[in-house]
């Protein structure tokens, strides 16, 4: 099969060996976020879209956080200081850009698939390299898929940032 070409924002792609169901897409929303699944099959392409509400929202209880009295030491002994989760929650409150993280997120191909009853929601990107080595990456809980997407275009186009081409992975 030929290396894949396509940039990272095309339309979603998965071997050809799965395909999608071309059923209408879907929606559904938690308290949170509205998410679009298309198709029924094992793996279903996905897309993020936060509401301006659910963003409001998120806005609203992260500035309505009830902190803890502030802790009885001066260094991090007793677990993060209280003024770093008091900044860092004015942060994520009042100045991270939610959008821009919305758009990163979607410049990718996304997939959903469930294993043992359960959503996992991932990215697949292939190499613009030929024989570029398969290579999966995972992130623990709490965390997400957000915190690796600044490897992806370094370890499926290395060239482009520098490094030897033997260096390639798909991913």
């Amino acid at each position: 099969m030929a290396p894949d070409t396509t940039s990272p924002t095309a339309a979603p792609t998965l071997d050809e060996a799965r395909p999608v169901s071309q059923q209408a897409p879907a929606t559904f929303t938690d308290s949170l976020v509205t998410a679009t699944i298309v198709g029924g099959d094992a793996i279903r392409p996905f897309l993020f879209e936060a509401s301006d509400a659910a963003l409001e929202e998120l806005r609203r209880r992260v500035a309505a956080t009830i902190f803890p009295e502030r802790e009885l030491v001066e260094d991090s002994t007793q677990g993060v200081q209280l003024a770093t989760m008091q900044k860092l929650a004015d942060y994520w409150a009042s100045e991270y850009d939610w959008r821009k993280c919305e758009a990163r997120l979607n410049a990718y191909p996304q997939f959903i698939t469930e294993i043992d009853g359960l959503d996992i929601h991932f990215l697949h990107v292939r190499s613009r390299h030929e024989n570029a080595l398969p290579i999966i990456v995972t992130h623990g809980w709490p965390g997400s898929v957000v915190e690796q997407i600044k490897i992806i275009d370094p370890l499926v186009d290395p060239t482009a940032h520098g490094a030897a081409p033997k260096t390639r992975f798909t991913s």
